[in-house]
């Protein structure tokens, strides 16, 4: 299995406990930015809108979707929506990047 780190150049991780995993720029692409990797648990994600994360990364059905954080929260907000499926939301958001796994 391919990790997320392995589509990233300029890695940096954070220097002391922080809402985002690791930071860098996904290769083909020019933005540096910071990433929440942390897993599903049960099919579900905890995030907080105080986040210092600038995407979130799913593994989901043998792929990474990353979404943005600001877009996601004001989606959410939007719509009062507290659960959403990943699928529904790489559709309905404008910054979404899907990576494969394997």
């Amino acid at each position: 299995m391919k990790e997320f780190k392995d589509f990233l150049t300029n890695i940096e991780y954070p220097k002391s406990k922080s809402s985002w995993d690791i930071a860098g720029v996904i290769k083909g692409k020019n933005g540096f930015y910071r990433f929440d990797t942390k897993p599903l648990k049960n099919n579900a994600k905890a995030g907080s809108f105080k986040t210092k994360a600038d995407k979130i990364v799913f593994e989901y059905k043998k792929k990474y979707t990353v979404l943005d954080v600001e877009e996601l929260h004001q989606y959410l907000k939007d719509n009062s929506k507290r659960v959403v499926d990943i699928e529904e939301l790489a559709s309905k958001l404008e910054w979404c990047i899907i990576l494969p796994c394997h």
